[in-house]
């Protein structure tokens, strides 16, 4: 009766543990999971410092860590100097035109069949009360979300730098952690914990290049279009496409959003141009790029990639952003795996 009663009684204690252990670190979760992508996405830049360094762990993780913190503050300074002018611009500018009454182009507006219908639309749409009343407090509340975000120094400053320590210690340690969850994984799932992890390191990889640094030289390509045509909040709508271009089908409703307000002001060639811009050169990076990239690092669908970084977002805030396509994955690799065990056997072919 002993025998039978210890394993429940071990694991009704670990169980504890855990949920005592989660109540204590819930607060820093998020840290810790950025601190754990951060590690495994560089780990082979970090390695090859340990290499060059002689082993020395210590010096390498510093040297990492100084480099990162380099990487994200340098950036976030610059950007945030230049976020808080244009945000303030844009809403000025938008007030600007709701004064002058806009006019939809003279020539969209002679279209056959399209035109007076697309006045009518336009009309409805640029009606001075009804933007005031719907538009206005939108992005009123969008600008001073941006800006208290970008006020918000001190609690962002205290996630990048728990982020950070954790990430210090991941490298020092990382090889040691490594093997001990690896070993803890295989005595409770067997052999097939290494397809698992396998398939969650190439997810995160495939979000990181597919999805994030993809998403990067998209923004950056078309904010070179903003800055070409004369927009005045280039930096602001490169970040606000970079952010959209991680949705499916997101990054045109940026580009056509500030095409049509181009030609709005009456700057017709510089709208047509940003059009051209953003459907040849844009879209190209989206349609093409992406998908290859995501395809090339892991065997998973590369719709379900999407859906999981929407899901993840949803549900986790800006880190489901990893978390969301790695769970879907893992889950694919069980579906998987219990296809290939059972599926010939239970239903075989005719």
């Amino acid at each position: 009766m002993d025998k039978m009663l210890k394993p429940v009684f071990l694991g009704a204690l670990l169980t504890g543990l855990l949920a005592l252990a989660y109540l204590v670190l819930r607060n820093f979760v998020t840290p810790l999971a950025w601190a754990m992508i951060l590690a495994y996405i560089s780990w082979p830049l970090y390695a090859r410092l340990t290499r060059l360094t002689g082993d020395k762990t210590v010096l390498s993780a510093l040297l990492m860590v100084i480099a990162l913190l380099a990487a994200i503050v340098v950036p976030s300074v610059w950007l945030t100097y230049l976020l808080r002018d244009e945000v303030v611009g844009v809403y000025h500018d938008f007030g600007e035109l709701l004064r002058q009454k806009p006019v939809l182009p003279e020539a969209v507006g002679k279209l056959p069949g399209f035109g007076p219908e697309a006045q009518r639309l336009f009309e409805q749409l640029t009606d001075p009360e009804t933007l005031r009343a719907r538009v206005l407090p939108w992005l009123r509340g969008f600008s001073v979300g941006v800006l208290q975000l970008l006020g918000d120094v001190g609690y962002l400053a205290a996630v990048l730098l728990l982020t950070l320590f954790s990430v210090f210690f991941l490298y020092r340690d990382g090889r040691q952690i490594t093997r001990e969850v690896s070993r803890v994984l295989h005595l409770v799932m067997g052999e097939r914990v290494d397809a698992y992890l396998a398939t969650a390191g190439a997810t995160v990889k495939a979000v990181v290049y597919g999805l994030v640094l993809t998403a990067i030289g998209q923004g950056a390509i078309a904010g070179l279009g903003y800055w070409f045509v004369g927009l005045k909040s280039p930096v602001l709508l490169t970040l606000v496409t970079m952010f959209f271009a991680m949705i499916p089908f997101g990054t045109p409703v940026v580009w056509i959003a500030a095409s049509l307000w181009l030609l709005l002001q009456g700057r017709h060639l510089d709208g047509v141009e940003l059009l051209v811009w953003g459907t040849a050169v844009v879209s190209w990076v989206d349609n093409v790029i992406r998908p290859l990239v995501i395809s090339s690092n892991t065997s998973i669908p590369f719709l379900l990639v999407f859906f999981g970084v929407l899901g993840g977002l949803a549900a986790f805030g800006f880190i489901g952003l990893f978390v969301g396509p790695v769970i879907l994955a893992v889950l694919l690799a069980v579906w998987r795996e219990w296809l290939e065990q059972h599926g010939a056997e239970e239903f075989p072919q005719g």
